[in-house]
């Protein structure tokens, strides 16, 4: 029922859309969860302005507003179209047989199922927290907005350390969806976050899929390049363990479904194409910025191969439907995109060094293993071969530029540092494992294209000797032999590789263990709404809002600044008694409790002076313990709270 939840969460509000303004089959399928967080990232500030509170049901009800409008406009320019060009046909789609798009599901099934596993396998189970520096953040957002009801950025500055700042931002439409399953049906944080890591898992082969179909790949191609899709550490593995990027996974995730979308800018069709590009243009800056800066990358090297021949196109049929989906998709991203500014130097600031040589970025890079270890030969070998083949069979070639732009810049970020690196690479915070998330995407567009080629090969070589089979098995059996040797050789499409990756940040510890969120639990049953409790920002009491609603002074790893409220308790908490202001501080704030784990975010993490030797001040009474946390109540503040709570008692074995 959880799972569900979720998938129809991403899926359904989609759907709804994307059925209204006349995309079908495959790209319908692919593009339903980035219109989703289209919807979403529009409704945000709309709904926020009105006043209307952020719910299942009043999202709901936007989307079928939207839905019946694009609907509506759906409609009236097909009658318009009609009615000015009566002879104009419906472009063509690809010739695709029955048997064609059983193939295709097979191979969505197959990457979907491998992923599945792999994820499953990596995380152990779906209650397990995330150990990762960001982790906590995301959960905090999702639990925050769903409790307050406004998913508006400029409301959600407390949960980093700013409160009250109204010009905060930070892109929170994948939270914002996540908001509205979260406590439905028993969902509760961890499971609510790993299912949707899990369902942004199953986006790509659906993705991968409905692109190369729209792009008109043989049919065995398209399987090929799904089934392979989340065989790929570095993407979506890597980025679901390292931080975690969960809403930039999401975006990356979805670039194969705005790509096609895009196909219908060639052969246009109503408003699907500009409309869907569009609101999905909205969706991922809703994701993250700097997706949008990539599907740009994309769309002018589509264009490139338009003007250059590589794709048909007749100008003036798609004329109208190109000026609609750039002023569209200005008028939809733009206000989206708009508010990242107040965090552009943030982000163009990070710095992360270089972490290999240039041949060594080259080698990454043609072996489809950025940040690898050990390269992925058994898919990386014939992904580069197809890349060739995309060049000698003249398909998709914009996608075999965007290898050479999108690796090459991958490449130049993770060994050289200059300027023009680092200008290029600041809106993905200059991190090059961001920009490694997005070299897959043509190895699995290359490797589909080998398979196809490998397999047509063995059936023209095997044809002479078995006269009886038609052709058709023949290259079916060809793809089986290939995945059986690829598949056995690679151990299953890496699962075990790529599982061992994930679970880097899948333990118990060591930033918040099982016994910490035992501690969490009993803060829940002794503090009451409104109450905060005074903690160290490098343990994992971050995550205690996040996992038990309990509301901490430090939300974040990088802690509050000193001349803040809570930076000041985090340098003279545990001076109660000599500095009349922490009193006060611990009044106003309503702090009865103090927290202090065993565990650290990273070993280097400085702890917090206010909360060092509390066993030996007579200001803090031990309360609580168990193995991994100490809770202490702060003598003289009991009466901050006047009901509501438990008050501590004295410390018993685990207590």
């Amino acid at each position: 029922m959880n799972v569900l939840l979720v998938l129809l969460a991403f899926w359904l509000p989609g759907l709804v859309f994307g059925a209204a303004i006349r995309l079908r089959g495959w790209t319908l399928a692919a593009a339903a969860p980035m219109l989703t967080f289209g919807l979403v990232a529009l409704g945000i500030p709309v709904l926020g302005k009105l006043g209307i509170r952020w719910t299942m049901l009043d999202v709901a009800l936007w989307t079928l507003v939207l839905s019946a409008a694009g609907f509506g406009l759906a409609f009236a320019v097909s009658r318009f179209t009609r009615r000015r060009h009566p002879d104009r046909e419906e472009p063509e789609r690809p010739a695709r047989s029955v048997r064609d798009h059983v193939l295709i599901g097979l191979g969505v099934a197959l990457g979907m199922g491998i992923g599945t596993v792999t994820f499953l396998r990596g995380i152990r189970n779906l209650g397990n927290v995330q150990q990762g520096w960001d982790a906590p953040f995301h959960a905090n957002l999702v639990r925050w907005i769903a409790e307050h009801g406004d998913a508006r950025p400029s409301t959600v500055g407390t949960i980093s350390n700013l409160p009250n700042q109204t010009d905060y931002f930070y892109p929170d439409t994948y939270h914002a969806l996540l908001a509205l399953v979260f406590g439905k049906a028993g969902l509760t944080i961890m499971p609510t976050l790993n299912l949707a890591a899990l369902a942004v898992v199953l986006t790509v082969p659906l993705g991968v899929a409905a692109m190369c179909h729209a792009w008109r790949m043989p049919p065995i191609g398209v399987a090929a390049a799904a089934a392979v899709s989340a065989s790929f550490s570095v993407f979506p593995y890597d980025s679901l363990w390292r931080g975690p990027l969960w809403p930039y996974v999401a975006g990356v995730a979805l670039i194969p479904a705005m790509l096609a979308v895009a196909r219908h800018l060639l052969e246009p069709r109503g408003i699907a194409g500009p409309v869907g590009i569009g609101v999905g243009v909205a969706g991922l800056a809703g994701l993250h910025t700097s997706v949008v800066f990539v599907v740009i990358v994309y769309f002018l090297l589509i264009l490139v191969a338009v003007l250059v021949r590589w794709e048909p196109i007749t100008w003036s049929r798609s004329a109208p439907s190109l000026v609609a989906t750039v002023v569209l998709a200005a008028a939809l991203g733009i206000p989206v995109v708009l508010p990242s500014l107040y965090n552009a130097s943030g982000v163009t600031s990070a710095y992360w060094a270089s972490e290999a040589t240039v041949s060594g970025a080259v080698g990454e890079t043609i072996t489809f293993s950025p940040m690898a270890d050990f390269p992925q030969w058994w898919i990386g070998v014939p992904a580069i071969i197809g890349v060739f083949l995309l060049v000698k069979h003249r398909r998709m070639l914009w996608m075999v530029a965007a290898y050479v732009v999108l690796g090459g810049f991958f490449a130049a970020t993770v060994s050289l540092e200059t300027d023009l690196v680092h200008t290029l690479s600041s809106p993905f915070y200059n991190d090059h494992w961001r920009i490694a998330a997005l070299v897959p995407l043509a190895g699995c567009v290359a490797f589909g294209e080998f398979v196809n080629t490998a397999s047509a090969g063995f059936a023209r070589k095997v044809a002479p000797r078995l006269p009886k089979l038609k052709p058709a098995t023949l290259t079916v059996l060809g793809v089986v032999v290939l995945a059986l040797v690829v598949g056995g050789l690679s151990r299953g499409g890496y699962i075990g590789r790529n599982a061992a990756r994930l679970q880097f940040n899948y333990g118990g510890g060591p930033t918040v263990s099982k016994d910490e969120e035992t501690a969490f639990t009993w803060l829940a049953g002794h503090t009451s709404p409104g109450e905060r409790v005074l903690n160290d920002k490098a343990d994992g009491s971050v995550w205690m809002y996040a996992l038990a609603g309990v509301q901490p002074t430090q939300w974040t790893f990088y802690g509050a600044e000193p001349a803040t409220d809570a930076g000041y308790l985090s340098i003279f908490g545990n001076d109660v008694d000599k500095y009349p202001k922490v009193r006060e501080l611990l009044t106003d704030l309503k702090v009865r409790y103090a927290f202090v784990g065993t565990g650290k975010v990273t070993p280097t993490t400085v702890r917090d002076v206010g909360l060092q030797h509390l066993d030996t001040n007579p200001g803090f009474k031990l309360v609580y313990r168990n193995a991994g946390a100490s809770i202490y109540e702060i003598e003289g503040q009991q009466g901050v709270v006047a009901s509501g709570a438990t008050p501590g008692a004295a410390p018993g074995d685990g207590q």
